[in-house]
């Protein structure tokens, strides 16, 4: 049973799937990190991503599929995967649906639920790990990553107008696409307002059946 997560940015969605990675002992796929990762590779499609990135093109559709195609290509038979930051948008979880099921991957998706209001004030007052780029709310009071020890700083779009973008393109293209999930019955919610020890203790007394 594959995982894929869903949460508006905020909303502890990265903090939360390192937990459910390690509590499951699943792969874990993030977008990001796996552009970043196959750029630096000497191979096909490696040198496909690296050169979409120096032109400053975006990564298509069909490039992201390749992406994730591979990266379940490369994984051990059996093993779970959660997905993080895919799909984003009807076209990929169209996408996504089709790959998983020629592979005969069942999954479920979960959301973790929080307020504009409340997504916009934690993005206005987190520090994010210049190495790791780990998250840190405002209560966390160290200047220093607990998992890297790296310089925690405030990210540069990490203010009103830069957030209020990102959250409309999450409002226009990704919402759409939980809805699509929340009507197929394949939708957890999980109450993101509550602190991050609140929010584990739900997302496990919810996914334990399914993973246990």
């Amino acid at each position: 049973m594959d995982l894929i997560l869903f949460g508006i940015q905020g909303s502890g969605k990265g903090t939360q799937g390192k937990f459910l990675r390690e509590r499951y002992q699943t792969e874990y796929f993030e977008t990001g990190g796996q552009l970043r990762k196959l750029a630096k590779e000497d191979s096909p499609l490696g040198k496909k991503i690296k050169h979409i990135i120096e032109a400053g093109h975006l990564v298509s559709d069909d490039v992201v599929m390749e992406i994730v195609a591979n990266f379940i290509n490369n994984i051990a038979e059996g093993k779970s995967v959660i997905f993080d930051g895919i799909p984003r948008s009807i076209g990929q979880a169209k996408a996504l649906d089709e790959l998983l099921a020629k592979r005969n991957r069942d999954f479920n998706a979960v959301i973790l639920d929080l307020s504009t209001e409340s997504a916009m004030t934690r993005l206005t007052t987190r520090r994010i790990c210049e190495n790791c780029k780990t998250a840190y709310p405002a209560t966390y009071k160290e200047n220093t990553c607990n998992e890297c020890e790296g310089k925690l700083i405030t990210r540069t779009d990490d203010n009103a107008d830069s957030i209020r973008v990102r959250l409309q393109a999450y409002a226009d293209e990704t919402m759409p696409v939980i809805t699509r999930y929340e009507n197929t019955g394949k939708l957890i919610h999980v109450d993101g307002e509550k602190d991050i020890e609140e929010v584990s203790n739900e997302l496990y007394e919810k996914l334990d059946p399914i993973f246990k």
